[in-house]
């Protein structure tokens, strides 16, 4: 049987798509994890809170969707600025294990909070996007997937132009290398911990109401975060580059998979690419090495 060359370039489209929301969502791992050295297992759950508020914002108060968006972004910042200073600034210097475990409970507290106030059902986002149709040559892309790839891709160039040439971004290089030299150059440290924090939040929230508006909204959708985490750890923790090439390898890789194999090879091809690369190389692909005597 001839291989419908057509079909497979829409899904590889498609997968593209969603590779870029990976590489968003990632992209607030990275920022954290640089500057604090804490894996925040929360973000998944950050994510959906900023969807939400998008939600209320439009369908609730019935505010346009160019002014709730960046509400939404505001109260995703916001948050994060809130979990910094009061949880995760008091656990600085305590073992990485007890930090883990507190953003795991932050995401279990996130979920019941968002249930209360929003209720368990899912629920679809208001259609801000438009439905016509988007054709790259003769292949069919959806536009909400041409909408979110572009979002995402000119967020994640303007965070890397600014990790090289902002004076903030120099300031967070510095202090996620060497945080005692950072202190002793004057950087302020903690600031640049808040900051971390802050856009983290935002970028989590815009990326909350790009997937919801692709696939609504519910208390579940936290559930995103692990495979951005699989994306961060393929990738490199630390390494914003390999956010970006994680997120294309586990975009397509879920798209081929789920589409030819089955929705439920789809996790198994995710998670077998991430014990892969962690065999070769346990840092990830642009990951820093770090040797530790024990």
């Amino acid at each position: 049987m001839e291989f419908d060359w057509l079909f497979f370039s829409e899904v590889t489209l498609a997968g593209l798509g969603n590779s870029a929301l990976l590489a968003l969502t990632g992209l607030a791992f990275v920022l954290i994890y640089k500057a604090t050295r804490v894996v925040n297992l929360a973000i998944g759950e950050m994510l959906m809170v900023g969807a939400y508020l998008f939600f209320s914002f439009t369908a609730g108060m019935g505010l346009p969707p160019l002014v709730a968006i960046p509400l939404a972004l505001l109260g995703g910042a916001a948050l994060g600025a809130i979990i910094e200073r009061s949880i995760i600034r008091p656990m600085l210097g305590e073992a990485a294990i007890s930090v883990l475990m507190v953003t795991i409970g932050l995401g279990s507290i996130l979920i019941g909070v968002t249930e209360m106030i929003w209720g368990a059902e899912p629920t679809a986002l208001p259609d801000f996007m438009g439905k016509a149709p988007i054709f790259i040559g003769d292949a069919y892309v959806s536009r909400k997937v041409v909408i979110g790839f572009s979002v995402a891709a000119v967020v994640i160039a303007g965070v890397l132009f600014a990790f090289r040439f902002w004076r903030g971004g120099v300031a967070l290089r510095a202090t996620a290398s060497d945080q005692a030299a950072a202190y002793s150059c004057g950087i302020n440290v903690p600031a640049v911990f808040s900051f971390a924090w802050i856009f983290a939040g935002a970028a989590a929230a815009g990326a909350g109401i790009l997937v919801g508006a692709v696939g609504g909204i519910s208390p579940a959708m936290g559930v995103f975060g692990l495979s951005a985490l699989v994306v961060v750890i393929v990738g490199g923790l630390d390494s914003i580059a390999g956010a970006l090439i994680g997120g294309m390898l586990v975009g397509l890789l879920e798209a081929w998979c789920g589409t030819y194999l089955g929705g439920e090879f789809k996790m198994l091809a995710t998670f077998g690419l991430l014990m892969l690369v962690l065999v070769i190389r346990p840092y990830g692909l642009f990951g820093t090495v770090e040797i530790e005597r024990l």
